[in-house]
């Protein structure tokens, strides 16, 4: 049996979780190597079920102590951990499961070396898009798409040809049919109590703004090649669609199943093959209804703010997500309340709006209109 060595970076969190539990039920995976933030318990625990000896975690202090717990594993810390794993860990494939916009690190490293990219990290395309995907032509790596949406897409084009439109699902979050007056002192804990999935804290709050669908709009954009008029949002509470696309004869193809990231990760991880995976299956008959709606942009402005810095291109999109992740985090740090998330995305990219570039050169070009972007926001969170 061929065997394929995945290296995982945020394997700690919800994607990197369930990538291993995958990994423990599928003959012919392997975990070649693992990268987490801070959380080193976690990180250990997994490093000794699964024999693993190459790991990274950018908290310097947590680093020493996997190193006192693991004394045979090589472990990389501290800045540029990330490259240095990829860099050494022999693999034939990376899922990149990194949260935020810290997740361009591990796409470029790992397209530079010409290793497949298994990717969970919407943010690589939405700050990096035209270099990330001109990196992986050039060193002729396949980027596999593991948000269930674009895994969707990716599955209903296998074999076909001229993709006309595409429709990217929403389970709508937690909010899903409220007006804007209701929402105005929503809580943390409604924002996180998503009814369809079970996700980190950043990407439940991104859900129940539509952040993430935006996000998802310009990532779908990249990987397929389809221009945003032909890329739309319906809000999906049933979460069992996972996205649709129609081809030039009108046909329209839909990916469904159970909403659970296992599927888009196994996908993602045996590609170009299917095996089995344990879940239950779906069952149509148990379905009362499947239900499509148009987003409510007044609700919910975070998704119209994403699309048209998409479309602008260039700067945009990195000052948007920085944006958003400062004020993400300020609404679940108590700062600020949940509809002035996109208030202060736009106040951002307002401020910064002369300057912002047509075109990014790089990493280091997407670098400074990130740190600039989130200085600004920080500022107005004060």
């Amino acid at each position: 049996m061929t065997i394929k060595k995945v290296l995982i970076m945020g394997s700690t969190g919800s994607i990197g979780k369930q990538a291993l539990e995958v990994i423990s039920e599928t003959p012919g995976l392997e975990v070649a190597g693992l990268a987490a933030g801070t959380n080193h318990r976690l990180l250990a625990e997994q490093a000794d079920k699964f024999g693993v000896n190459s790991l990274a975690i950018l908290d310097e202090t947590a680093g020493s102590t996997v190193m006192d717990e693991l004394p045979g594993a090589v472990v990389f810390t501290g800045p540029g951990c990330i490259r240095g794993l990829i860099g050494e860990v022999d693999c034939d494939l990376v899922l990149n499961a990194v949260v935020g916009a810290a997740g361009l690190e591990a796409t470029v490293a790992t397209l530079e070396k010409g290793v497949d990219l298994a990717l969970a990290n919407k943010e690589s395309l939405v700050v990096g898009g035209e270099f990330v995907m001109s990196l992986a032509r050039k060193n002729h790596a396949r980027i596999l798409p593991v948000d269930s949406e674009h895994s969707a897409i990716f599955q209903c084009m296998q074999g076909q040809q001229q993709t006309e439109h595409i429709f990217l699902t929403a389970s709508g979050g937690p909010f899903f049919g409220k007006p804007r007056e209701e929402l105005e002192n929503v809580s943390r804990e409604d924002a996180l109590n998503h009814p369809r999935w079970s996700m980190g804290t950043k990407i439940s709050i991104d859900s129940a703004t539509l952040m993430n669908k935006g996000l998802e709009v310009i990532e779908a954009h990249h990987l397929f090649g389809v221009a945003y008029n032909e890329i739309e949002v319906l809000v999906h509470p049933q979460s069992v669609v996972h996205s649709l696309i129609r081809f030039a004869d009108g046909s329209v193809l839909a990916q469904m199943g159970l909403p659970s990231m296992k599927l888009p990760i196994a996908y993602a991880l045996n590609y170009p093959v299917r095996l089995p995976v344990k879940l239950p299956r779906l069952d149509l008959t148990a379905e009362r209804e499947l239900t499509f709606f148009k987003p409510d942009l007044e609700a919910f402005p975070c998704l119209g703010i994403a699309v048209e810095a998409g479309k602008r291109g260039g700067g945009a999109p990195v000052a948007v997500n920085a944006a958003n992740e400062v004020a993400v985090a300020a609404f679940l740090a108590g700062r600020i309340r949940f509809l002035e998330i996109a208030d202060l995305i736009e106040k951002t990219v307002g401020s910064m709006d002369a300057n912002l570039p047509d075109h990014l050169g790089g990493l280091q070009d997407v670098t400074a209109i990130d740190e600039e972007a989130r200085q600004r926001a920080e500022a107005l969170t004060a």
